[in-house]
Protein backbone atom coordinates (compact mmCIF):
# COMPACT_ATOMS: atom_id res chain seq x y z
CA UNK A 1 0.00 0.00 0.00
CA UNK A 2 1.48 3.11 -1.09
CA UNK A 3 1.28 6.22 1.13
CA UNK A 4 -0.34 9.51 -0.53
CA UNK A 5 -0.30 13.08 0.54
CA UNK A 6 -3.49 14.22 2.15
CA UNK A 7 -3.31 16.83 0.34
CA UNK A 8 -3.79 16.52 -3.26
CA UNK A 9 -3.32 19.56 -5.03
CA UNK A 10 -0.97 20.00 -8.57
CA UNK A 11 1.77 21.80 -7.96
CA UNK A 12 2.57 24.81 -10.61
CA UNK A 13 5.53 26.17 -10.97
CA UNK A 14 4.97 29.83 -12.96
CA UNK A 15 9.28 29.70 -13.77
CA UNK A 16 11.38 26.64 -14.34
CA UNK A 17 14.56 28.31 -15.59
CA UNK A 18 16.85 30.50 -12.99
CA UNK A 19 16.88 33.89 -13.06
CA UNK A 20 20.71 34.57 -14.66
CA UNK A 21 22.20 37.89 -14.30
CA UNK A 22 22.12 40.43 -16.87
CA UNK A 23 25.03 39.83 -19.20
CA UNK A 24 26.59 37.10 -17.86
CA UNK A 25 26.93 34.76 -20.84
CA UNK A 26 29.00 37.54 -22.31
CA UNK A 27 31.89 37.63 -19.96
CA UNK A 28 33.37 34.44 -18.06
CA UNK A 29 34.66 36.23 -14.47
CA UNK A 30 30.98 37.39 -14.00
CA UNK A 31 28.95 34.83 -11.98
CA UNK A 32 25.65 33.83 -13.25
CA UNK A 33 23.60 34.19 -9.94
CA UNK A 34 20.72 36.76 -10.09
CA UNK A 35 21.91 40.74 -9.11
CA UNK A 36 19.41 43.61 -9.83
CA UNK A 37 20.64 46.13 -12.68
CA UNK A 38 21.32 49.28 -11.45
CA UNK A 39 22.81 50.92 -14.76
CA UNK A 40 20.78 54.08 -15.63
CA UNK A 41 20.56 53.33 -19.12
CA UNK A 42 19.73 49.49 -18.65
CA UNK A 43 17.35 48.11 -20.87
CA UNK A 44 16.40 44.89 -18.31
CA UNK A 45 15.99 47.43 -15.27
CA UNK A 46 13.58 49.55 -18.03
CA UNK A 47 11.91 46.18 -18.80
CA UNK A 48 11.88 46.66 -22.49
CA UNK A 49 10.35 44.12 -24.78
CA UNK A 50 13.19 40.85 -25.47
CA UNK A 51 15.32 41.11 -23.05
CA UNK A 52 16.07 39.46 -19.73
CA UNK A 53 13.28 39.09 -17.32
CA UNK A 54 13.72 40.30 -14.05
CA UNK A 55 12.35 38.49 -10.71
CA UNK A 56 9.51 39.61 -8.84
CA UNK A 57 6.46 39.15 -6.68
CA UNK A 58 4.45 37.55 -9.34
CA UNK A 59 6.37 34.37 -9.99
CA UNK A 60 6.06 32.99 -6.58
CA UNK A 61 4.45 30.03 -5.52
CA UNK A 62 0.98 28.91 -4.52
CA UNK A 63 0.90 29.51 -0.60
CA UNK A 64 -0.50 26.19 0.15
CA UNK A 65 2.08 23.80 -2.48
CA UNK A 66 5.13 25.74 -1.67
CA UNK A 67 8.49 24.25 0.04
CA UNK A 68 6.54 21.16 -1.38
CA UNK A 69 8.31 18.00 -3.05
CA UNK A 70 7.11 16.64 -6.55
CA UNK A 71 5.78 13.71 -4.79
CA UNK A 72 3.77 16.05 -2.50
CA UNK A 73 5.31 15.50 1.18
CA UNK A 74 7.42 18.03 2.84
CA UNK A 75 10.73 17.74 4.25
CA UNK A 76 11.03 17.33 7.91
CA UNK A 77 14.48 16.44 10.00
CA UNK A 78 13.96 14.40 13.15
CA UNK A 79 16.09 15.28 15.48
CA UNK A 80 14.97 13.40 18.57
CA UNK A 81 12.08 9.88 19.20
CA UNK A 82 9.82 12.98 20.00
CA UNK A 83 9.52 14.46 16.74
CA UNK A 84 8.71 10.82 15.20
CA UNK A 85 6.00 11.03 17.58
CA UNK A 86 4.62 14.12 16.47
CA UNK A 87 4.63 12.94 12.93
CA UNK A 88 2.23 9.70 13.60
Amino acid sequence: MAVAPADKRKIVKKRMTKFSRFQADRFKRMNPAWRKPRGIDCRVRRRFKGVTLMPNIGYGSDKKTKYRSPTGFYKFLVRCPADLEMLL
